[in-house]
């Protein structure tokens, strides 16, 4: 099982930016399938933010213009540049880990085999 842990979370007032990490810390796994970013607010479902592998990157609608993922392999780390937030942005965000490529499901959480435990982003009007 391998262990992932998002920070960078907190509390910020809309137009300002936060930046978001992911690392499994003391793993030996390599993240060469797809990675994620979903986010879920309270009382909606999860949804997919963005997700980035060799293929290139993708994102949500409503990441488009705002957001960047990013990963650095000798760091193991994944990040989210979050910029211009939104109150509408606010909820817990999660980084995913799967063994696969991200293909055509890349916002599909069944595709993703490992999950952080999340960190929170609260964005205030």
């Amino acid at each position: 099982q391998v262990q992932m842990v998002e920070s960078g979370g907190g509390s910020v007032q809309a137009g300002g930016s936060l930046r978001l990490s992911c690392a499994a810390p003391g793993s030996t796994y390599r993240w060469y399938g797809c990675m994620g970013w979903f986010r879920q607010a309270p009382g909606k479902e999860r949804e997919v933010v963005a997700a980035i592998d060799n293929a290139g990157r993708r994102y949500a609608d409503s990441a488009k213009g705002r957001f960047t993922i990013s990963k650095d392999d000798t760091k193991n780390t994944l990040y989210l540049q979050m910029t211009g937030l939104k109150p509408e942005d606010t909820a817990m965000y999660y980084c995913a880990s799967a063994l696969g490529t991200c293909g055509g499901r890349w916002s599909d959480h069944s595709l993703y085999n490992y999950w952080g435990t999340g960190t929170q982003v609260t964005v205030s009007s």
